[in-house]
């Protein structure tokens, strides 16, 4: 029998910086015919050598492949890049961070340009593509038949999670998780805070600590049911009262060890705001309702 090899989707990649060459690596890698162009053309000398074609201009990066990605710096830098390129008929993913309207506004320009768009937020540092290091993700939104024609090709990298064809999806919900992340590293950082100037050893707290945040993470879950369903005192065990009551202990403790309250403050305001507004009863889900405008 023979066996006759697949064939390797063709892409361009616009951008060299840390995550791009990650990226640029998987794909050479795994046998993608691989044409790079980066403002900086040392940083294409090694990815050259390992058998990428690079393009002299951003221009002929994008004539070479129907698929082009783009890893940039921010949205004016996709605009200065792309700005003279002839897009029509091509299939633009853009792996730049940026915020949701501005993904919107970019599939708007992609379209009338004749293109389809994806914007993706990605979910990894650069280690973390190609499988080094578990864990690492894409997030996509925009045209779902870009994405379903070129999936076997974009989760090379990184695993993929389609978000919906709103094309600011990704993005939104590439800030709200890492929004996530710096409040758990705040939280982090005070608690680290208080044991500084004592006999702890931070690397004996460190694994109390990651165990806790791992311990209380499934909450999220029962925020989500609350949200969906309106109430609020489903399935509370410590209800908001009670943990405004607590307050002062965190602020009393604080004070003793000459820690700054400035990263918990603002989150005990909001739910001494809440408690004044006769919701005790609740989970603290209802802060939620005070963040919104």
């Amino acid at each position: 029998m023979t066996h006759h090899p697949v064939e390797k989707t063709s892409l361009t990649l616009l951008g060299l910086g840390a995550m791009g060459t990650a990226l640029a690596r998987t794909w050479l890698t795994a046998g993608h015919p691989l044409t790079v162009w980066n403002r900086t053309p040392a940083r294409a000398a090694a990815l050259a050598a390992e058998g990428a074609t690079v393009a002299e201009s951003a221009a002929d990066a994008v004539a070479a492949n129907a698929l082009v990605v783009v890893c940039l710096l921010d949205d004016p830098s996709v605009q200065d890049v792309l700005t003279g390129t002839d897009l029509t008929g091509k299939d633009l993913v853009n792996l730049t961070t940026g915020t949701p309207a501005q993904a919107r506004a970019r599939a708007e320009w992609t379209r009338t340009r004749g293109a389809r768009y994806l914007d993706g937020g990605i979910m990894a540092v650069p280690p973390m593509i190609g499988g080094a290091q578990p864990g690492g993700y894409v997030l996509y939104s925009g045209s779902r038949e870009l994405f379903e024609e070129h999936e076997q090709t974009l989760r090379v990298p990184a695993g993929t999670r389609y978000v919906g064809e709103d094309a600011g999806f990704a993005a939104l919900h590439d800030v709200a998780l890492l929004s996530a992340m710096y409040g758990m590293f705040a939280g982090a950082a005070h608690a680290f805070a208080l044991i500084r100037k004592e006999d702890v050893d931070p690397a004996t707290f460190a694994p109390l600590l990651a165990d806790w945040l791992v311990a209380m993470a499934p909450a999220v879950h029962q925020t989500a049911d609350q949200l969906r369903s309106g109430d609020y005192t489903k399935g509370v065990v410590s209800n908001l009262a009670m943990q405004v009551a607590g307050i002062p202990t965190f602020l009393r403790t604080a004070e003793q060890q000459g820690v700054s309250t400035e990263l918990l403050s603002p989150y005990f305001a909001l739910m001494r705001r809440r408690l004044a507004e006769g919701s005790g009863e609740e989970d603290l889900t209802g802060l939620i309702d005070l963040l919104v405008h």
